[in-house]
């Protein structure tokens, strides 16, 4: 399915900020930059920025933001395909220069106080989970008077847990390159798989 001109064109603008603000916040620091620089090298105007950003604070956290990339490639994968495999490569499917990914990564663990990023990442967390839950109960809808929706609630979660402490555990460690992000991700998958349920690890 094509996107709409306009989600691509917002999409790129989004990816040109991203990009910008990360190699502003390396240069000066977070603090020293400014929206109206970011906005210049990123080729838009100051309103643009606005459009898309509350704030240049926001730009430290906008490979998370709104999750509508991973809920558009979650809702492509193949209809049975087993739930951690779909997650996984929804993920990887993500729309973001793979160097302002890792880069904000250490921006965020070197300029932020640390609660700030964990309460951050707990929603998006909650939001992630969300949005798997989503996609189960369009592949397995619920049956009534059965503890369906509460294994897909608990399932959703799980899975969101994994793919998040996998990347704590990358924030945290030395090596913060994207194959490593990928390796951890893939591991802590692999590591709840065979406590799921069933119908969602097979068919």
């Amino acid at each position: 399915m094509v996107r709409p001109a306009h989600t691509a064109r917002s999409e790129r603008t989004r990816e040109a900020l991203r990009r910008a603000a990360a190699v502003r916040f390396l240069a000066q620091g977070v603090e020293a930059t400014t929206a109206e620089q970011i906005a210049a090298d990123a080729g838009v105007s100051l309103r643009t920025f606005y459009r898309h950003f509350s704030s240049k604070h926001d730009l430290l956290f906008a490979d998370y933001a709104g999750l509508e990339w991973f809920r558009t490639a979650l809702a492509r994968r193949d209809r049975g395909e087993p739930i951690v495999e779909a997650v996984y490569q929804a993920i990887m499917a993500r729309p973001y220069d793979d160097w302002a990914v890792a880069q904000t990564a250490a921006l965020r663990a070197k300029e932020l106080e640390p609660g700030r990023v964990a309460r951050h990442m707990r929603q998006v967390e909650a939001d992630f989970a969300d949005a798997i839950a989503a996609h189960l109960r369009e592949q397995h809808p619920p049956e009534p008077d059965t503890d369906d929706e509460m294994l897909i609630m608990v399932t959703a979660r799980c899975i969101a847990a994994a793919v998040f402490g996998a990347m704590e555990a990358w924030m945290l460690g030395r090596e913060r390159s994207l194959p490593e992000l990928r390796r951890l991700t893939r591991a802590a998958l692999d590591l709840i798989s065979d406590g799921l349920p069933a119908k969602f690890r097979q068919y």
